[in-house]
Formats: structure tokens, C-alpha cells, sequence
């Protein structure tokens, strides 16, 4: 019993630490420099946890074409916020979507180990019209896509041309009810929230939670193969998902598109 108080204890610090946005030095140190995006890559503050964030892959291609490079440096680092839907507006909802809640086996087994305990149903989540992944934290979604990972840790190391790829087998986004975490409000009863949207799993595999003690983040340095819903391919990995003030899930991305 005592035992267990004691990881309670530590947990819920880790937890405020593991989510913070400010530290608490701030105002005795210097802020360090925002993080400005390279050629090729995407810098992504996904730390919300109400938030989806989309990413246009023909349209940075355009911008790349036009040479316009304050407008592609824009949308290379400034996303639009998505919310996630948290209630029901007029009419009916489609029976799905909507908020899951979930008891997880925090304290035994592990965060694999969950059963079903609520559900509350809410709008769709809205996408914009055009897009070719979404962020949220670290789960991934795709516009109609499919995924494959290679074993490659870097673009150098990837064949001329995605062709070489072409009889792989891809796998398109599933539904999901326990994984797109809402609220952390609830995490020390091991009670969690989730989002019932489809995503992909293997995408969203470039960072697996780890409910330890403390909480912290698993990253998978592969190299991934995205096929559109067009048919042409991008290559991307997650290149860090640390910000320099610390936070987790601020998303350094690099991509190469079209591949």
C-alpha cells in the first residue's frame, strides 16, 4: 500500500512535468530561439491535446515550385488548429464519433491491459479540405492513405525512386476508440478519454507512450513510406519531438515530396 502511494506520488509529478507548457524558471533564464524548420522538414507544436494539426504535402511541393520561400518557411512551421469535437450541435450524430472513455492498468499490467467504461457522443471530427496527414500529439492520421515502414534511419539510405516500394504492403488508417487521448483530467484514477477517429497505426508508431515512472515517449527513427489517396508517395520521419523548452510532442518532421 505504501508502495503504491509512493508511485502515485511520483506519477502525478511526472504527469505535470510530462504536460507542462512553462517552465518554472522562465522569467531567470533566457527563452531559447524558436526552432525554424530546414529544407525539407516540418516543425509541428502538437502538444495539445484537443487539437488536430494538417498537413498539405502538394501544397508545400507548389510553394517549393514558386520559389515563394517566406510563404513555404509559413507553412512549413504555422498550423491551424483543428479542435476536437467535445459535443453534439443539432440533429443526430453518426453513432460513432464521439468521446471514449476508458480505464487503463496504469498500475499493473500496463496502459495494454484497458477496458470500456463510457461513452459520449459529439460531432465529427471537421477536416479541411485539403490535406494529406494530420498530428495530434502523437497519434497520426492520413487523407485516404496507406503506410509502410522501412528499416531505413535516413533519406540517404532510401532507393532512387518510391517504385522500389510499390509491392509492399501498405496499411490505410483504422478506427480507433482508446488511443487519440482527450484530457489528462483523469489520468491518476487511470481513467482517460479518447477520440473514436480513425488513424493509422503505423504512422503513429514513429512515437509510442511509455506510462512509466516517470511518463515519457518512445521514438522510432524509421524511415516511412506514405502513399496518398492520388498515388503519389512521400517519405517521413520523425526527426525529434522535443521543443527547446522541453515540452514533448513538438514535432520535428522531415519529408520528402513527392518521392
Amino acid at each position: 500500500m505504501i508502495k503504491k502511494a509512493i508511485l502515485l506520488a511520483v506519477a502525478t509529478v511526472s504527469i505535470h512535468m510530462l504536460t507542462a507548457c512553462n517552465g518554472i524558471f522562465d522569467d531567470i533564464y533566457d527563452q531559447p530561439k524558436p526552432v525554424v524548420p530546414a529544407k525539407g522538414q516540418l516543425v509541428i507544436d502538437a502538444t495539445s491535446w484537443t487539437d488536430w494539426y494538417y498537413v498539405d504535402l502538394p501544397r508545400l511541393q507548389r510553394l517549393a515550385e514558386e520559389g515563394d520561400e517566406d510563404a513555404l518557411l509559413k507553412a512549413q512551421s504555422e498550423f491551424e488548429k483543428h479542435p476536437i469535437p467535445f459535443t453534439l450541435s443539432e440533429g443526430k450524430g453518426d453513432g460513432r464519433s464521439g468521446q471514449y472513455l476508458y480505464w487503463f492498468d496504469v498500475w499493473g499490467e500496463g496502459i495494454q491491459n484497458n477496458e470500456f467504461r463510457q461513452f459520449t457522443e459529439t460531432d465529427a471530427q471537421q477536416d479541411p479540405e485539403e490535406w494529406s496527414f494530420a498530428v495530434h500529439r502523437n497519434n497520426v492520421r492520413t487523407n485516404g492513405g496507406a503506410v509502410y515502414e522501412t528499416q531505413y534511419t535516413s533519406f540517404d539510405q532510401l532507393p532512387e525512386s518510391s517504385t522500389e516500394f510499390a509491392n509492399k504492403e501498405f496499411t490505410a488508417d483504422e478506427w480507433s476508440e482508446n488511443e487519440v487521448w482527450s484530457s489528462k483530467e483523469q489520468m491518476l484514477l487511470s481513467l482517460v478519454p479518447s477520440q473514436g477517429i480513425n488513424i493509422n497505426k503505423v504512422l503513429s508508431s514513429w512515437l509510442e507512450f511509455k506510462f512509466n515512472v516517470p511518463p515519457d515517449y518512445k521514438p522510432n527513427k524509421h524511415v516511412f513510406i506514405l502513399r496518398l489517396a492520388d498515388g503519389t508517395y512521400a517519405a517521413l520521419q520523425l526527426a525529434d519531438f522535443i521543443s527547446p523548452e522541453g515540452k514533448k510532442c513538438f514535432l520535428t518532421i522531415n519529408y520528402k515530396y513527392p518521392y
